[in-house]
């Protein structure tokens, strides 16, 4: 691992520069001056505004061990300077684990699950600590709130930060956000291009390629494609990408950064599976209930850019606009409900509870078909100052964010013969036909146009008092203005106009630079219209506000190659909406109470793990709707992850892990019509633990990696969907992917 000795308050910019320039700098008599550890390929730059650096140690190859996160204060930041859990996924994890997709990625963070598609959000429907956190992605820092299937062909690493962090973001962030890294430009020339292949008939490539132009510019270029099919009949995804960026200025008092994620996805809708009796129901895991002319067709567009100027060691000045679009064609068939025949009279409404034989039964199929078109522009400039009031320092950032989104989601309706409208038929439970029955119609629905504007400001402070003592405290205050029109739902007309000022306040007690104490207190506020959807009657109600507490450890063990951090929190929101009498209240509040722990790094110099455990306690309380004691949906108690990889000699690598998540409950599964569908713990998927194992050959210029993936082939449940009684998406059954990677 690196050690850098230098005065603490250029710490954080020399961590960046150890994340963002690791490999060797081409120079000439024009170029700045570099110091260069002699047992490393890494090159830092010393450039005037920064001075000379001693460099101890060496960095290990495939360390899992992050160096700094930026999603804890804007910044990069050492991860024991940050009062909350950050669980951070870099590239050496992300390709010993053969993770390909953000999902994949995140099974490393404990405390996340996935949702389906539903309610008219498709793509990475993500739940953390219990809470949904679908527009809490970020990329680079700015909200990603698009309704797509996310890559990881561009990442660097993948960093969360749990616990409520409005002050930082602005609207969401109830569980935490998801920051998306991407992979900077740098001042050297290289080229990486891998394939793999799959036993489920997988074919995927990237290509990663990096260009020096000048002494201080460079450009880099990602791109992939893939033909994935899975586990899961019919289903297959073509997707292809390509991500360039455009560094100008490096090690210059201004940089410009331009990037852009350009994205084509035509994949496979998979509503899952219903359910029977409690539990998901299906002929096997493999049972694919839908049609093969079912396709989620998208695009994606973000551009991306990034004025830094440097006054000096100790003032910076960044402003950082990004523009979005992301268009969706979806045309998507759902099981909607059991049925004891292949006619709307045999219909068993939801929840389907009683004494059926599964192979007598037939599945009722609903259309939910959409063109969507969702764009966003936002701005943000932040000043960032170091400096000393007497025998205190200060690292503080002052910000200001404004924001304009819409969105246009036009809805279709596919309708059988015979069916009622949206319905496209019945196929069998046991033996289901993939095939578009005759005769279906399709006609136009309701057309949902809606507009917001955001406007932040900000300041944080990360005040030292000493060598052991620091304190972090932070104000927001955010106004959000949306609007929505329906043509055929309900309500016609809707506004809504939101403010609300977020707080962060944490304490930081570092005895020794191995260790670190802290409390930390963060708030968070969700407007109804966040997601830029409103069900009828919800228009006048509140925004959902949350407050946690947490209390934390954080050590680095063994010459910082292991990373030891254990947390324990009290995250409760309030106004929580319930349905009462026929209207909607913001009555309800959610408790959730939870620790975590976290190893991360070298055992030994060849032995190194990645592992997380969570435990939560949530739970439904003060409800109007009868639902109270009730756990939240999608919300396990346990979940534990954990990957060793061991490096027999410099050419062979074996390594392996396991993934585990207790019970799990679906929502939207109601008990009569006089009570609403909600929190009631009456479908659950159960408890699994899943497998996977890689060996991988090593040299200089190539690597050849084979991963297996749940290797004891075991069914279980992925992703919940809250709606229709409630349905389950199974997981992949035993898969084998081989890799080759050449870099030149």
């Amino acid at each position: 691992m690196t050690i850098i000795k230098t005065k603490p308050a250029l710490l954080v910019a020399l961590a960046l520069q150890q994340l963002t320039l690791p490999v060797l700098a081409q120079t000439n008599s024009s170029t700045p001056p570099v110091t260069r550890d002699t047992n490393s390929s890494q090159q830092l730059d010393t450039s005037p505004n920064l001075p000379a650096i001693e460099i101890v140690g060496q960095k290990n190859k495939n360390d899992y061990v992050p160096g700094v996160s930026n999603v804890g204060a804007k910044t990069a930041q050492a991860l024991r300077d940050i009062p909350q859990t950050v669980n951070v996924i870099n590239k050496e994890l992300m390709d010993a684990q053969g993770a390909t997709t953000l999902a994949d990625a995140l099974r490393n963070v404990p405390g996340i699950t996935i949702g389906g598609a539903e309610g008219g959000q498709i793509g990475n429907n993500i739940n953390l600590r219990g809470f949904t956190a679908r527009t809490d992605i970020y990329m680079d820092g700015f909200r990603d709130r698009g309704q797509y299937y996310r890559d990881v062909f561009d990442l660097e690493q993948v960093e969360v930060l749990q616990g409520p962090s409005s002050m930082l973001f602005g609207r969401g962030s109830t569980g935490g956000v998801i920051n998306q890294e991407t992979k900077q430009a740098k001042l050297s020339n290289f080229t990486t291009i891998s394939g793999t292949v799959g036993s489920n008939g997988q074919a995927r490539t990237t290509l990663d390629e990096n260009t020096q132009l000048s002494d201080t510019s460079a450009i880099r270029i990602n791109m992939f494609a893939q033909d994935v099919q899975s586990s899961r009949d019919v289903m297959q995804n073509k997707d292809i990408g390509i991500a360039p960026t455009l560094r100008l200025g490096i090690g210059q008092p201004t940089e410009i950064t331009l990037s852009a994620l350009l994205q084509h996805n035509n994949d496979m809708p998979d509503y899952g599976v219903p359910s029977l009796n409690g539990q998901p129901v299906t002929a096997s895991p493999s049972t694919f209930y839908g049609l093969a002319s079912d396709h989620t067709t998208q695009d994606i567009a973000m551009l991306n850019s990034v004025i830094k100027h440097t006054f000096s060691d100790a003032l910076v000045l960044r402003n950082q606009t990004q523009f979005n679009r992301y268009t969706t064609n979806a045309q998507e068939t759902a099981a909607h409900a059991l049925s004891t025949s292949n006619t709307t009279a045999g219909v068993i409404t939801p929840p389907a509870f009683g004494n059926y034989n599964p192979a007598t039964l037939w599945v009722e199929l609903q259309s939910h078909d959409r063109n969507i078109v969702d764009t966003s522009i936002d701005n943000q400039t932040d000043l960032i100052a170091k400096f000393a009031t007497g025998s205190v320092s200060h690292e503080m950032i002052i910000g200001a964010e404004f924001g304009h989104d819409t969105y246009n989601n036009q809805t279709l309706s596919r309708t059988g013969a015979g069916m009622p409208a949206g319905y496209v038929g019945f196929v069998s439970l046991a033996n289901p036909s993939d095939i578009t029955p005759a005769n279906v119609t399709s006609t136009t629905g309701n057309l949902a146009q809606s507009t917001a504007n955001t406007a932040g400001i900000y300041i944080n402070d990360t005040i030292s008092l000493n060598e052991q003592w620091k304190i972090i405290t932070g104000v927001r205050r955010d106004r959000f203005d949306a609007q929505i029109t329906n043509t055929v739902s309900l309500p016609a007309q809707a506004k809504q106009d939101s403010s609300f000022t977020s707080l962060r306040e944490g304490v930081i007690y570092q005895p020794t630079e191995e260790q670190s104490y802290y409390l930390s207190y963060g708030t968070s506020f969700d407007p109804l219209l966040e997601q830029m959807t409103l069900t009828n009657g919800q228009q006048n109600l509140p925004p959902t506000t949350t407050r946690s507490y947490e209390m934390g450890a954080k050590w680095d063990l063994m010459n910082d190659k292991l990373s030891v951090s254990f947390a324990a929190f009290n995250q409760k929101q309030d106004n929580v909406y319930s349905l009462s009498n026929g209207e909607y209240q913001a009555s309800g509040n959610w408790l959730i109470k939870g620790a975590t722990l976290n190893v991360v790094g070298h055992i030994t110099e060849k032995l190194q793990i990645s592992s997380a455990y969570m435990h939560l306690d949530p739970k439904v309380i003060d409800t109007a709707d009868g639902t109270a004691g009730s756990i939240p949906a999608n919300t396990p108690k346990n979940t534990f992850n954990i990957w060793a990889s061991y490096d027999i000699n410099k050419t062979w690598q074996v390594g392996g892990g396991a993934f585990y998540m207790s019970q799990r409950f679906v929502a939207d599964s109601g008990i009569s019509s006089t009570l609403p569908q909600g929190n009631v713990d009456l479908v659950s998927v159960s408890s699994y633990t899943r497998w996977d194992a890689t060996v991988a050959y090593h040299q200089p210029k190539y690597d050849i990696r084979l991963n297996l993936l749940n290797l004891t082939n075991k069914a279980y449940y992925d992703a919940l969907i809250p709606s229709d009684g409630g349905r389950a998406v199974p997981g992949i059954s035993r898969t084998a992917m081989l890799t080759g990677t050449y870099r030149f």
